[in-house]
């Protein structure tokens, strides 16, 4: 007898083919039959004609904090997402020394917009090192399957304790960071996740302790991967990091590398197709290298109290880090602001605010006075008064301690350009972020966002391409097996969904978090069904079924084995 039977879907394989219409037999957590299937089953799920796919497979996530307390991963599942690889950018949350342990909740405040106050009440510190950590979450359980990768900052900072963002590794610092990443392959590790964006700042406006690294403490730590023969090294990229040397890590070690993230920037529109291009001619040449890229506008949610879209401005730093009355101060400064004008106005080779004003929107207010700024654009209401942009929305924050909520698209706002990005043939699909900046945005649903507008509705992929994309491509470059994909043996984690509604909803912010904390979330569109390992853990409405609320249900597995990446993923 089967455990599942999904009669009558149009099954989708994941590999690009055209669907079949099909039932589908599960036993034992796995597929062992796809055609006309006469045998019972225990659970019987009538498709009628709905769409079949491989589970979602998220290759950009940041729950390494947040699976300590919520075996759901939420709101990931319910987007139809059955494997998440965690640690991305190399902030993880091991290995950690406790002395180490309120370094790294601050900088997680900073870099990822997650609340100080949640961290501390929901982190269960039970690990230390990488293996701990893995297996800490292992027996904790979780709704979908996990991958993690070894984290640059982690490492550096466990190592070098506080001077990990202040200078440069000595030689023998950094052959015990090799030391530790070494350990974390062996403890099963995606991989080795780091980078060198200069939007990535710690508590009080220091760098992420990665960014401090030289070339040569990169290249001895990537090549730990290629002398374990395994792994993925995964890197957030500044403007110096040049895609030459990226590809040169690859070629030398054998080992695939991904390089995040490529946005496209209005203000300097060809800049992301250069390096999409440059890593092109790098898989020409057989080097295992792709760009990682997202299907969504980046869009953030902020107030001047932790304002993200400008943290990563030189001109910014004097503000990193200052509270209350003294930020105010700062913000009011004549001659902070001009610098800050000054810098916007100058081209930059990658840079996620850009003087876009008429992209950065009043969201809410505090004082009753100024509700009829709310939903209009920051040009408008500067113009209106006589003001320069930037003076009037800093006049606007300060006049309300802080507290008006702004709402910024920062780049991928080129629907057009965003199209060709996706079609690149150099192109992952990638960089949801989910479990980080909860407060600012949400993009767990990119999946579900690429199958409705990008698919259905602009026709810019067909179904199968971008199931492809989201599936067996990034499941065969990580070299998770058997998952990605629908054919007899492979593990059972599907989505079952509706192709003329599937989409993710409007953004609404729930109070679900520790202490209290708040989110912006996205309902899902479309969703019938998801299963992980055959069992199902997402009802016909697109919400967790009750037992996967309760968190009784934990199908999930902690993948720490993997297989060799192809020559071309």
């Amino acid at each position: 007898m089967l455990d599942l039977k999904i009669r009558g879907a149009r099954v989708f394989d994941g590999l690009g083919n055209p669907d079949v219409l099909a039932d589908l037999g599960v036993r034992d957590g796995r597929i062992v039959a796809i055609g006309k299937l006469d045998e019972p089953a225990r659970d019987t799920i009538e498709a009628a004609g709905l769409a079949l796919m491989p589970g979602i497979v998220d290759n950009h996530t940041h729950y390494d904090a947040q699976v300590t307390w919520d075996s759901a991963c939420s709101p990931s599942p319910q987007m139809g997402v059955t494997t998440a690889v965690i640690g991305n950018c190399g902030f993880t949350i091991a290995p950690c020394r406790p002395e180490h342990r309120d370094r790294i909740m601050r900088n997680l405040t900073q870099v990822e917009g997650m609340s100080l106050d949640v961290l501390r009440a929901g982190i269960d510190w039970q690990f230390e090192s990488i293996a701990e950590y893995f297996d800490f979450v292992e027996r904790k359980g979780s709704l979908m399957n996990l991958a993690g990768f070894v984290g640059h900052s982690s490492v550096r900072t466990f190592v070098m304790g506080d001077a990990a963002s202040q200078r440069a590794a000595t030689a023998e610092e950094i052959e015990q960071m090799k030391v530790l990443v070494a350990e974390g392959l062996k403890a099963g590790a995606i991989g080795f996740a780091t980078s060198t964006s200069p939007a990535h700042n710690g508590e009080g406006g220091e760098p992420m302790a990665s960014r401090l690294a030289s070339d040569d403490e990169l290249r001895t730590l990537v090549g730990t991967l290629g002398e374990a023969g395994k792994g993925l090294f995964m890197l957030t990229k500044g403007g110096h990091t040049p895609i030459d040397f990226l590809a040169s890590l690859a070629e030398d070690t054998g080992r695939p590398v991904v390089v995040a993230a490529l946005l496209h920037n209005s203000t300097n529109p060809g800049m992301v197709f250069k390096e999409l291009d440059a890593l092109q001619a790098a898989r020409e040449r057989g080097v295992q290298i792709r760009g990682a890229v997202s299907p969504c506008p980046l869009t953030n949610d902020f107030t001047m109290h932790s304002p993200y879209p400008v943290e990563g401005l030189a001109a910014w730093r004097p503000a990193l880090g200052l509270k209350g009355e003294a930020l105010k101060a700062q913000l009011a400064d004549p001659g902070f602001r001009e610098a800050v004008r000054q810098e916007v106005s100058r081209p930059a080779v990658f840079r996620i605010f850009n003087g876009e004003w008429r992209k950065v929107q009043v969201v809410q207010t505090q004082r009753p006075e100024h509700a009829a700024l709310e939903h209009r654009n920051i040009a408008d209401l500067a113009q209106e008064a006589g003001k320069d942009p930037l003076d009037f929305m800093l006049d606007l924050a300060i006049s309300e301690n802080l507290d008006t909520v702004f709402s910024a698209v920062l780049l991928n706002s080129d629907e057009e350009a965003v199209g060709r990005m996706l079609r690149h043939p150099a192109s992952l699909v990638s960089l949801s972020d989910a479990g980080a900046h909860l407060t600012f945005f949400n993009d767990a649903g990119f999946g579900l966002h690429l199958l409705g507008h990008w698919c259905r509705d602009r026709g810019v992929l067909t179904l199968p391409e971008a199931i492809r994309k989201l599936t067996h491509e990034p499941a065969s470059l990580f070299g998770i097996r058997d998952r990605g994909v629908i054919r007899p043996g492979a593990h059972a984690d599907l989505m079952l969904f509706d192709p003329a509604r599937v989409n993710r909803g409007p953004k609404y912010r729930a109070h679900d978090l520790p202490a209290g904390g708040a989110r912006l979330l996205t309902p899902a569109i479309g969703v019938h069904g998801v299963w992980v390992n055959g069992e199902r853990i997402v009802g016909h409405d697109g919400e967790l079924i009750e037992a996967a609320r309760q968190a009784q249900l934990r199908p999930g597995r902690f993948l720490r084995e993997f297989a060799a990446a192809p020559a071309q993923a």
